[in-house]
C-alpha cells in the first residue's frame, strides 16, 4: 500500500516515517512545499495524482492558535480550502484521504470527554477553519477519514514538552494554566494508531485519537518536569494559574478531553496512557540535545 503524506516536515509527519519502519506492505511518501502548498491549490492535484497513492494522510496544517484570530484568512486558506484541494486530489487519483483534526472544533463546555457525535461549537478562528476543513474534505472525498487528536507533541518541531524544558532552562519557577484539560498524545502513539486505519474500507467516519487519559496544561507541566528531574536535566517548580491570569488573543476550550472508544473498538487499538508516552520522549529530546 503506497502512502502519501503531506507537511513532511511536522512533528506527524516524522512520526509517520519512523512508525511505518514497523509495518511491513506500506510505503509512505511526502509531500511538502514547494511541490506541495496549500495555499497555491494549483500545485496540490498535480504533486497527488503524480504520486499515484493509495491513502493521502494530510498532516500539514495551520496549527498558530492566537495568530490565527489576526490571520484568519491564511487559516481558512490552509486549514480549509487547502484541505479539501488535497481531498478532491486524492479523489482524482483515487485514493481514501485521512484528515487529521482538533480538539479544538468543540466549545470545552461538556463535563465528560467529547465523542465524535457531540455537537461541535468552536470558539476560535483555528477552530474554526478546522471544522470547515473537516466538512470540506467530505464533500470532495468520501472515501475520507476525519481524525480529531490533541495536545500532539514529540521530539520533534515545535511542542509544549519542549517549550517547558526549554522555559526551565532560563527561569526560576514556571506557572501555568490548571483551569484547561485535554488530552496530551504522543505524535508517535497518533501515528501508530493513523496506520492501523490503512486497510479499512468503512470509510467516511470520524475518529477521535488521543492520549488516554485527561490533564490540565499545569498536570502535563509538572510531569514534564518530573520527568526530567528523573532523568538528570535541568527541573523547576511549576505553579498553577488560571486562564483570567494568562490571558491569550484565541478562546480556548476549558475541558476538550476526547474519548477515543470508537477508535478502540473499530481498530483494536487503544492509545497508551498519556503519561506513559512522555518519558521516551523526553529520553529523545535529551539524547539529540548531547549529539
Amino acid at each position: 500500500m503506497k502512502v502519501l503524506v503531506t507537511g513532511a516536515h511536522g512533528q506527524l509527519a516524522r512520526s509517520l516515517q519512523e512508525r511505518a519502519r514497523h509495518h511491513s506492505g506500506i510505503e509512505v511518501g511526502f509531500l511538502s512545499r514547494p511541490s506541495l502548498d496549500l495555499l497555491q491549490p494549483d500545485s496540490i492535484r498535480a504533486a497527488i495524482v503524480g504520486a499515484a497513492p493509495d491513502v493521502v494522510i494530510n498532516a500539514a496544517a495551520y496549527t498558530a492558535v492566537d495568530q490565527a484570530e489576526d490571520d484568519a484568512e491564511t487559516a481558512f486558506r490552509i486549514n480549509a480550502t487547502g484541505a479539501e484541494a488535497v481531498a478532491a486530489a486524492a479523489a482524482s487519483a483515487g485514493a481514501a484521504v485521512i484528515q487529521v483534526s482538533t480538539d479544538y472544533v468543540f466549545d470545552g463546555r461538556g463535563l465528560r470527554a467529547y465523542r465524535e457525535d457531540d455537537p461541535v461549537n468552536p470558539l476560535g478562528v483555528y477552530g474554526h477553519s478546522k471544522l470547515e476543513g473537516e466538512r470540506a474534505v467530505r464533500a470532495a472525498n468520501p472515501r475520507n477519514f476525519i481524525v480529531r487528536t490533541a495536545w500532539v507533541y514529540s521530539s520533534f518541531g515545535h511542542n509544549f514538552v519542549k517549550s517547558i524544558i526549554n522555559a526551565a532552562k532560563t527561569r526560576d519557577r514556571l506557572r501555568v494554566v490548571a483551569d484547561q484539560f485535554g488530552n496530551p498524545t504522543s505524535a508517535s502513539d497518533l501515528a501508530e494508531g493513523l496506520l492501523r486505519m490503512l486497510g479499512a474500507e468503512d470509510w467516511g467516519q470520524t475518529y477521535h485519537l488521543a492520549g488516554t487519559g485527561s490533564a490540565s496544561w499545569y498536570e502535563f507541566a509538572k510531569e514534564i518536569m518530573t520527568h526530567c528531574a528523573a532523568l538528570g536535566l535541568t527541573h523547576v517548580p511549576v505553579e498553577p494559574l488560571t486562564t483570567d491570569e494568562w490571558p491569550t488573543r484565541a478562546v480556548r476550550p476549558a475541558r476538550s478531553t476526547l474519548s477515543s472508544e470508537k477508535f478502540q473498538a473499530d481498530f483494536g487499538f487503544t492509545m497508551p496512557a498519556w503519561q506513559a508516552s512522555l518519558r521516551p520522549v523526553i529520553e529523545a529530546i535529551a539524547a539529540l540535545r548531547a549529539e
